[in-house]
């Protein structure tokens, strides 16, 4: 019981504290002093993923016109909308506005995969409908592109409420954006955002629509003998999700579709091969997705030692803390104004959905289209 306990509290925190803290240990790569100036030869393609955005799509596009940066071609992937976007799409053909519709829904990343053949940009840069870019924002990202050992640049993302503050999950996604600082510094992302991220044309290979486009793109680079990195000078800004009881949903799916794009491209787990970014993927993913399964036992263990020393009954008293202010915020929504409240809801969501995810992988279950989530 007690070789269990402490397996299973290892892989509760690993993930979580251990493996960035071995990150810290590797010393980070140094940018190229002379990273500026590469945007003017450099062109790009915007590719803008749409399933039904009639509502938000002429926001999207006034958006992306406004963007600083010289002949940008704007191409929106339509995956088979069927509610006027596309008709919104052919108002903006002036501007210089293209339409790349798939002629049946198939998902976001084979209608993407339509728009790469269409782009004729040296950079690929890939957004979604219901995210705002800043003006600067693909000068900046491009920016990056003059250290020729990057092969793609991640934006962070920044989620507000209605009056602009910064929402629910913000903790968690500030924490997030710090690991893959980390990195992005090291050996580069293991998955991007997939709200807005960039790529260069030159280090794409097949491309494979089964497979989350951020999480593909990273590869790619890898695979090129780049990196993928994150800039907190890009941002991507969201509106959170309108419906929270629809935020659970979207984390099953984001998690069941970074199971399949592993397995699929499992090659990137061995060390021999791809040395630090296969430590990377086995540290932020695999044992990521692995600690709902570890909680289990580790609840289990501390009831059956609690008595037995001191330790065991602290770890007990933490676990019930926690899972208890996690039920006081599923009972009490207001209760999730208090920061430990809201943390605790959040990471019990978290790897719950997590659980789900993976008991779903296993009996099969495989997600390609995808409806954006409202906001």
């Amino acid at each position: 019981m007690k070789v269990v306990f402490w397996v299973a509290l290892l892989g509760c925190v690993y993930s979580y504290a251990i493996y960035p803290a071995l990150l810290k240990l590797v010393p980070p790569r140094r940018r190229p002093s002379d990273a500026r100036g590469i945007e003017s030869l450099l062109s790009v393609t915007l590719i803008i993923a749409c399933r039904n955005e009639a509502a938000r799509l002429r926001h999207k596009l006034d958006n992306a016109l406004a963007l600083d940066y010289p002949g940008i071609e704007i191409l929106v992937a339509s995956d088979a909308s069927d509610d006027g976007s596309d008709d919104v799409v052919r108002g903006y053909a002036a501007s210089g506005v293209r339409l790349v519709r798939s002629p049946e829904r198939r998902g976001k990343e084979f209608a993407q995969g339509l728009a790469i053949s269409a782009a004729k940009g040296e950079v690929l840069v890939f957004s979604d409908a219901g995210t705002d870019l800043p003006a600067d924002s693909i000068r900046t990202m491009v920016e990056n592109l003059a250290d020729p050992g990057v092969g793609a640049v991640s934006s962070e993302d920044q989620f507000v409420s209605e009056d602009g503050r910064v929402a629910g999950e913000g903790a968690y996604v500030k924490y997030e954006m710090w690991l893959r600082r980390l990195e992005s510094q090291r050996a580069g992302l293991v998955g991007m955002s997939g709200s807005f991220f960039g790529v260069r044309r030159s280090v794409l290979g097949e491309w494979n629509a089964a497979i989350p486009s951020d999480f593909a793109c990273a590869l790619h680079a890898v695979r090129a003998g780049t990196r993928a990195v994150a800039d907190a000078r890009v941002l991507g800004i969201y509106r959170d999700i309108k419906d929270p009881a629809k935020e659970f949903a979207r984390k099953v799916r984001t998690a069941l579709r970074g199971m399949t794009a592993v397995a699929v491209m499992r090659e990137v787990l061995n060390p021999f091969r791809y040395g630090l970014f296969a430590f990377q993927v086995w540290g932020h993913k695999v044992m990521r997705w692995l600690v709902p399964w570890f909680m289990i036992p580790l609840l289990v263990t501390s009831l059956w030692l609690a008595h037995a020393h001191a330790i065991y009954a602290i770890v007990l008293a933490a676990q019930c803390a926690g899972y208890g202010a996690a039920l006081l915020g599923q009972v009490v929504p207001a209760s999730r104004k208090s920061a430990v409240v809201r943390l605790a809801y959040f990471f019990v969501q978290v790897n719950i959905a997590l659980g789900q995810a993976g008991i779903q992988y296993l009996q099969g279950r495989r997600i390609v289209t995808w409806e954006p989530s409202a906001r």
